[in-house]
């Protein structure tokens, strides 16, 4: 550098510029030391002008060292700021590729290039920001898109999870450093709102089926529907349109249990109704009742024998429809105890038809007389005499049960019997095998009750077996209208005998008839003439003629002093009570040959010392 002024101020002047311009050779650029070049002549100016001023040395070294620190302070400034650009650039590039990676990592994006690829192929900071900028802008746009769908995911979940669980948390913000907002974990939410949705789904479709349900409870009970589920819940009833239904699993536990207790509650009312029905029936079967009154009272007793599932009319079990069957009970009842005579008669007249019926006898302890006489001295509730008769009529149906195997073989021995009656009959027309209108039915039935007749014997035997074990097993005697059934069958055994012996005699007789007739044709060579008859007729038995219908049973009685009659039951109850028509089966066989033999020697018995007296026609 060229000296300035005095050789010292010049020296120190040169070595501080000198220094200068090193110091700035080392740290700036070439246009730097250009600029310092032209600073460095107008330094030399100012010490010509120090000089023209006559300035001291120790002036000018002191506005030099000042001149000097002013330069380096700029100088050093300069580099300060440019190296603060530089820090600054380099932390907003750092600051830059940090939150891009963190972008990247949130939206799970692979696709970008790398910070460290775009370093490589960039100059300078700026480069480097430039390129990372747009980037981050673009992410940071698609952060807040996919923050917004993750943040309507979110709400629906917590919406959702609020009405499944009962109650509705304040909804959380999504926060970018806590979440990951990748495809993956969005399709994650996705999958899981679609759960719950499918689960609120199905409670909706549950909360909905109960309601239903209660509706048609509360419809067949008489009860207020909105208040049963308000009481649940409010949101069930529906009032408030804005309100959603509540599917909490504490609404559905209500629903539960109020249906439980609504079908208790519609238990308990239909047995109730059934008991008071049952009584309805009852009173009206007493007092006879008309068919108007009664279909009064269809609704009601049309569940009499329908199931809980059946009985599906609104207001079917109201408290109401109880009242008003209980109140015709009611009614009744007093309407009874009025008529209670008259019913008393009646039950007992139903009685001693049942007995009748099943051929037992009724208690005398309730006859008509009896009881009329008891109610209008006032020594017997009325009441108390009915449920007596009702007690018996019961106890008589139990019997009855119990005697139906002996009295469905009572019936069958009565009917070969009523077979051997005809048999008989008809074996005693003369005219049986003449050619007529229903004769061949005559016939076919004769043929069908000579089996049956045949089998009287073992029926009997039977009979008399079942009886003797049901006495066994009932500890008491079996009693027919009041006689017992061993007994009757016994005294039929024995005059069955009696008949049989008394068909033997008589064969005997007719073969000792012929025998003499024979004698007296030998002795008078003429041949008597049997005395003419016409075909047996009966008005109320055998018809000859026959039209192919049944005949009523026929009434026969014994011919001859010694024939004996064949009893049945029918013939003692006849001789008990009344209830039966005697049966009376000869034991001859009625054939008016037989008779006219019978007559013939009767005469040859007196006549028969005069050998040439004639016979009698």
């Amino acid at each position: 550098m060229l000296a300035i002024g005095s050789p010292a101020a010049g020296l120190r002047c040169s070595t501080t510029c000198t220094a200068l311009l090193r110091e700035l050779e080392v740290f700036l650029f070439s246009s730097l030391t250009l600029r310092f070049c032209s600073e460095n002549s107008r330094c030399s100016r100012i010490l010509q002008i120090w000089n023209d001023i006559g300035e001291t040395e120790v002036d000018r070294d002191r506005m030099l060292l000042e001149l000097e620190r002013e330069c380096l302070e700029v100088y050093r400034r300069k580099v300060d700021e440019a190296a603060n650009t530089k820090a600054r650039l380099h932390q907003s590039v750092a600051a830059k590729e940090a939150e891009l990676a963190t972008l990247m990592a949130a939206l799970g994006e692979l696709n970008i290039h790398s910070p460290i690829k775009m370093e490589k192929r960039s100059s300078s900071l700026k480069d480097k920001l430039a390129s990372v900028t747009p980037l981050v802008e673009d992410l940071k746009m698609k952060r807040e898109e996919r923050l917004k769908q993750f943040a309507d995911i979110k709400a629906q979940i917590d919406k959702i999870s609020g009405e499944i669980s009962g109650y509705h948390p304040a909804i959380s913000t999504l926060a970018l450093e806590d979440q990951d907002l990748s495809l993956r974990r969005l399709n994650e939410f996705q999958t899981h709102l679609r759960t719950l949705q499918k689960e609120k789904s199905d409670r909706l479709n549950k909360v909905l089926q109960y309601v239903n349900e209660v509706h048609s409870i509360c419809g067949v009970l008489g009860l207020d529907f909105g208040q049963t589920v308000g009481d649940v819940h409010p949101s069930l009833h529906g009032i408030d349109a804005e309100q959603m239904t509540n599917i909490s699993d504490s609404t559905l536990e209500g629903l539960e249990c109020t249906i439980l207790k609504l079908k208790t509650e519609r238990k308990t009312r239909i047995q109730k109704l059934k008991d008071i029905v049952a009584k309805l029936f009852e009173l009206w079967n007493l007092m006879d009742s008309s068919k108007e009154e009664r279909n009064g009272f269809l609704s009601i007793t049309s569940i009499l024998g329908s199931s809980e599932s059946e009985i599906t009319g609104r207001g079917a079990l109201s408290t109401e429809t109880i009242e008003k069957a209980s109140a015709e009970v009611e009614k009744l009842a007093k309407l009874k105890a009025s008529r209670m005579k008259e019913l008393v008669l009646k039950r007992r007249s139903e009685l001693e038809e049942l007995c009748r019926l099943t051929h037992i006898q009724p208690d005398t302890s309730t006859a008509a007389e009896k009881s009329s006489a008891l109610i209008d001295s006032g020594l017997v509730d009325p009441s108390e005499l009915l449920a007596n008769i009702e007690a018996q009529i019961t106890k008589v149906k139990d019997e009855a049960l119990s005697r139906k195997e002996v009295t469905d073989r009572i019936d069958k021995w009565l009917s070969a019997c009523e077979e051997e009656n005809w048999l008989e009959d008809y074996n005693q027309d003369d005219n049986r095998y003449n050619a007529g209108r229903g004769a061949h039915i005559n016939l076919k039935r004769a043929e069908r009750a000579r089996v049956t007749v045949s089998k009287i014997p073992a029926m009997v035997d039977n009979l008399i077996y079942k009886t003797l074990a049901w006495e066994d097993e009932k500890k008491t005697h079996f009693l027919y209208d009041g006689v017992r059934l061993v007994s009757i069958l016994e005294d039929y055994k024995l005059t069955r005998r009696q008949k049989e012996e008394d068909k033997r005699r008589s064969r005997d007789q007719k073969k000792l008839q012929d025998l003499l007739m024979n004698q007296k044709e030998a002795m008078y060579g003429s041949k008597p003439s049997p005395r003419k008859s016409n075909s047996f007729r009966k008005t109320n038995g055998y018809r000859a003629n026959g039209n192919g219908s049944m005949p009523p049973t026929p009434r026969r009685n014994s011919v001859g002093g010694g024939t004996s009659e064949l009893l049945t039951p029918r013939s003692y109850s006849g001789r008990q009570n009344g209830y039966f028509e005697m049966k009376k089966l000869s034991t001859a066989p009625l054939n008016f040959v037989a008779i006219s033999k019978e007559e013939t020697m009767s005469y040859a018995s007196l006549c028969g010392s005069e050998p040439g007296s004639p016979p009698q026609g």
